[in-house]
């Protein structure tokens, strides 16, 4: 394949930044203070989920013990993780 418009150096520097700037994700844990219906409200509060998607994800922080939440760039997600531990949930940026 012979790419005569781009310089592949240009490619994959832009391939890896972008990959960069969304492999940071949040993490939610299950604790035994907050109920489901807080921590569906929190994730469609502050992560943008739907109810269904904000449910599935208080279920697998139940059974598993936690989920990632939110993905993208650490600038997007600190202001939301400080917002989730603020209304006490448990919860960290990896």
């Amino acid at each position: 394949m012979v790419l005569s418009n781009y310089d592949t150096e240009e490619l994959v520097v832009e391939d890896v930044l972008t990959k960069e700037a969304e492999q940071n994700t949040i993490i939610l844990f299950n604790d035994d203070v907050n109920t489901f219906e807080w921590v569906i409200e929190c994730l469609m509060n502050y992560c943008g989920h739907d109810s269904l998607q904000a449910e599935q994800c208080a279920y697998i922080v139940h059974y598993t013990g936690k989920c990632g939440v939110k993905k993208g760039s650490l600038a997007t997600l600190e202001p939301i993780c400080s917002a989730l531990l603020q209304k006490g949930l448990s919860a960290e940026i990896n």
